[in-house]
């Protein structure tokens, strides 16, 4: 570990997560009865997308995105977020970032664990992006 290297306790870990599950479920209320894709359009804002990617018993693996369109024509996913939800215990976690430039994977390192940076980075920028979108009005429905 580095000077300056942030380190949060096991607890502040579940508080984030807990904060970042309620704010996930302002943006999408109907979390738990969506079934493939959602969708939010709010005037003035790009759209907002989400896909589930895996749906099991009190568990969702989620992709949040905006896309825009390239000179080329092609639609750019920017950024792209997978996210995990647990129901049970009201938690939610960044999984994977991805942006036209980078691609960051929460849990690439050894043996399959959290890379600290890219653990905080990921969290922050969902926990921040969540309140963005709340404070734009968008709103995920089933």
């Amino acid at each position: 570990m580095k000077p300056g290297d942030k380190v949060l306790s096991l607890e502040a870990n579940r508080a984030w997560a807990k904060r970042i599950y309620q704010k996930l479920l302002i943006v999408v209320p109907d979390l738990w009865e969506i079934s493939e894709y959602a969708k939010s359009r709010v005037d003035g804002y790009m759209d907002l997308n989400l896909d589930v990617l895996i749906a099991a018993k009190g568990y969702r693996r989620i992709a949040l995105s905006h896309y825009w369109k390239h000179d080329s024509g092609d639609m750019i996913a920017d950024p792209d977020m997978e996210i995990g939800v647990y129901r049970d215990w009201e938690m939610a976690e960044a999984l994977t970032y991805q942006d036209m430039w980078s691609y960051d994977d929460v849990y690439s390192g050894p043996d399959g664990q959290a890379d600290r940076r890219h653990y905080l980075h990921c969290n922050a920028f969902l926990e921040k992006w969540l309140e963005a979108l709340a404070e734009q009005g968008h709103l995920l429905r089933k």
